[in-house]
Parts: structure tokens; C-alpha cells; sequence
């Protein structure tokens, strides 16, 4: 019961740092926003010295940025001591291990970033680790909770390619999409290859979605996440386009303007939601379905078989 009782608190205490990164990823992105990623010149400290400095202008959205973090690279910390004293499975231990090693990495990115000011690359590497830190606090929220085994009795897949397949191209697709939408936002891009990927995106996300809907249709599990993805992409879809449009319009304006910030900082948001369902669904996929069976139909054989 004791036991049963210290998961119940690990798990909670998981769920509660996957919301602390997604703060952490939305003040990143209100940096970005905000042009404030110089507003304090150097690192780590702040403006010379690391007592706080005047929280006004560009300055509240950077170093604000960098106080969320260093909570949440404690509260990490935090989270690893206590799984590796409690969690009898040492893969999930070693999970833990990894999100404290991101974390760290990420911070040393973000005063790469400021110190040399700005460089695209370090950026879009910066932004990228940040939303896979995100996933895999996320993940170590489903790890932790009671119920999560991957034991489970599974589905047979009889289509090729397999769920598993099409959940693992799914997510790669979309964190594709991130990088690029990070390489725009940082000026190192155009706008094509982040529009032709966002029509990937969706081509995979429909895919796997619709192989859901059809094919385990009784396993709710995974009905919701992908029935989540699907409407999470549908929102971050309008989002982008409203983005680029009052972008567009705003683009001679002396500093970003408010309703530019709101929705730049909700696209990105939204994004790492994206990615981090993305994520939940193939991992539900590989708890509870099968491997494909060798020479096993693709999916266009057997619907002609069955026409037929």
C-alpha cells in the first residue's frame, strides 16, 4: 500500500514538471516573440551581477525565461533523485537521467544563444531540444502512472505499413515541422519548406489517424489520442496561417505588436502540444499493438482484396 502510495505522489509530481515545460516552452516562445532574446546582454549572470534585475521591457520576457527554467531544471533534478531512490524499473530510471542531462544541455544552449548573439543555428538547436525535453517530460508522466505496462495483451496490425510505422513517421514528420517553423522564425528560412512540410504533416497525421478510426476502432486508448491529434493539428493549422497573415501585415511595424506576439507565442504553444500527442499516441500504439506480420498485405493489396 506504502508503495502503491509513493507512485501515486511520483506520478503527480511527474505530471506536475511536464505542465512546468510547457510554461517553460511558452516563455521561450514570448521571447521570441517579443525580439527580447538580447535583452540581457549576457550569461549567466544578468547584466553583470545575478541579483534580479528590473523586470520591465525585454527584460521580464528574458530573464523571466530564465528563472522558469532554472525551476524547472531543478524540479528535474528533483524528479531523477527521487525516481532513481523509488522506481523499481531501471529503463524509466534512465529516462529520468536523460531528461536531466537535456535539461542541462538546453540551458547551456540558451547562453550559447546570448552570448554569441543569436546565431540561427544554436537557436533552432536551442528550440528543438526544448520541445523534445517537453515530450520527454510527458512521456515520464505516462511512465509513472499506475497503470502503464507494456505487457499488455495486443492487437494484430495486418496492414503495411504497420500503426507502429505510421505513429513513428508521424512524429518525425512533426518534429521536422518544429525545426523548420523554429529556422523561420529565427530568419535562417523562408516560408516554403515549413508550408510543404506542414502538407506532410497533415497527410501523416490523417493517415494514422484514419488507420485508428478504422482499424482499432474498439481500443479507446488510442481513438482519443488520435482523435486529439488530429483536432490539436486542425487548430495549429488556422493558427499558422493566422500568424504569417498578421505578420505580413505587421511587418514594417517599429516593435512586435500584441496581437502578433499572442499569436506567434500560441502557434509555438500549440505546436509543442502537437508533437507531445504525437508522441503519447505512439507510444500507446506500441503498448498495445502488435508488431506487423511478415508479408503482411499494404493496405492498398487488401482493399483490392476486398473489392475484389
Amino acid at each position: 500500500m506504502s508503495t502503491q502510495k509513493d507512485n501515486s505522489w511520483l506520478h503527480a509530481y511527474a505530471v506536475f514538471l511536464a505542465c512546468a515545460t510547457f510554461l517553460l516552452v511558452v516563455a521561450g516562445a514570448l521571447v521570441t516573440s517579443n525580439d527580447a532574446g538580447l535583452s540581457v546582454p549576457d550569461w549567466p549572470t544578468s547584466f553583470g551581477t545575478f541579483r534580479m534585475p528590473r523586470m520591465v521591457g525585454g527584460v521580464l520576457y528574458e530573464h523571466g525565461h530564465r528563472m522558469i527554467a532554472a525551476t524547472v531544471g531543478l524540479l528535474t533534478v528533483i524528479l531523477a533523485v527521487w525516481m532513481w531512490r523509488k522506481e523499481p524499473r531501471r529503463w524509466v530510471r534512465r529516462v529520468s537521467g536523460i531528461a536531466v542531462l537535456a535539461v542541462i544541455a538546453q540551458g547551456v544552449l540558451g547562453g550559447i544563444t546570448v552570448l554569441f548573439y543569436l546565431p540561427v543555428a544554436i537557436s533552432v538547436g536551442h528550440a528543438t531540444l526544448a520541445q523534445s525535453f517537453f515530450c520527454t517530460t510527458v512521456s515520464l508522466a505516462f511512465f509513472t502512472r499506475a497503470d502503464w505496462r507494456w505487457d499488455e495483451a495486443k492487437m494484430e496490425d495486418l496492414f503495411a505499413p504497420s500503426l507502429r510505422q505510421l505513429s513513428v513517421m508521424t512524429t518525425a514528420a512533426i518534429l521536422l515541422q518544429l525545426v523548420l517553423g523554429a529556422a523561420f522564425r529565427h530568419n535562417g528560412i523562408g516560408i516554403v519548406p515549413h508550408i510543404l512540410v506542414a502538407l506532410l504533416v497533415t497527410l501523416m497525421v490523417t493517415w494514422t489517424a484514419m488507420r485508428v478510426f478504422t482499424k482499432f476502432s474498439s481500443e479507446r486508448r488510442l481513438v482519443r489520442w488520435a482523435a486529439t491529434l488530429v483536432g490539436l493539428l486542425v487548430v495549429q493549422l488556422f493558427l499558422g496561417i493566422g500568424a504569417y497573415m498578421m505578420k505580413l501585415a505587421a511587418r514594417n511595424a517599429p516593435q512586435p505588436l500584441p496581437p502578433v506576439v499572442n499569436i506567434t507565442t500560441a502557434h509555438v504553444a500549440v505546436g509543442a502540444l502537437v508533437l507531445a500527442t504525437s508522441v503519447v499516441l505512439a507510444l500507446q500504439v506500441f503498448r498495445l499493438v502488435a508488431p506487423i506480420h511478415r508479408g503482411a498485405p499494404s493496405f492498398g493489396e487488401a482493399s483490392q482484396k476486398a473489392a475484389a
